[in-house]
């Protein structure tokens, strides 16, 4: 780990299903300008999303929004399916054809609307996960680089720059005393790697 950056932060607006970008990207991006500020030769070349991109009701995410604000290429993560239009967790998202299909890691296979339109990728990340993510376009990326980028992050189920906030946020909120009325801990780690 190179950089990190962690804040508690309130959040005043409610979490409305679809709408999650309007209460989470001003922290996000204001983490991303304390960067730019502080240690701007650390900027990511790319920013993994724990949340999707085009694959969304409106086919504009957190990933999107934050890929739009920031300028920099990002890429939505999701661990769970979004049921948008036409794809829907049933017996043909279970079947032969697709997740069964994962065999190993870096296996794919499209999320494909009801219109055709690809809107994203299951992946399954990794061999010792079974389970796929789900990667989408945020900005600035083609759907097959964002595969192969999230693939190649992954140790386990979830690319690790995610991960990381995820292990940081959960030992930071209970080592720290927190109120439960709509305070929220946004930990932004960015991780550098030569390839």
């Amino acid at each position: 780990m190179l950089y990190e950056d962690s804040q508690m932060v309130t959040l005043t607006a409610p979490y409305i299903a679809g709408f999650l970008a309007f209460r989470e990207t001003p922290f996000l991006l204001e983490s991303l300008q304390r960067l730019q500020r502080d240690q701007p030769q650390l900027l990511p070349q790319v920013v993994f999303v724990d949340g999707n991109g085009l694959f969304h009701y409106r086919e504009f995410g957190l990933a999107c929004h934050l890929g739009v604000l920031s300028g920099l290429p990002c890429v939505g993560v999701a661990k769970n399916l979004l049921q948008v239009q036409g794809v829907n967790k049933d017996e043909e998202h279970q079947s032969q054809n697709t997740i069964a299909a994962l065999q190993k890691g870096g296996d794919s296979f499209p999320l494909t609307a009801a219109s055709g339109k690809v809107l994203g990728k299951a992946l399954r990340s990794c061999n010792k996960s079974s389970k796929p993510v789900y990667v989408s376009v945020g900005h600035r990326i083609s759907l097959d680089t964002a595969v192969r980028l999230t693939h190649s992050c992954c140790r386990y189920r979830v690319p690790e720059p995610i991960r990381q906030v995820h292990t940081h946020t959960h030992t930071h909120t209970h080592t720290h005393t927190h109120t439960h009325t709509h305070t929220h801990t946004h930990t932004h780690t960015h991780t550098a790697s030569q390839q």
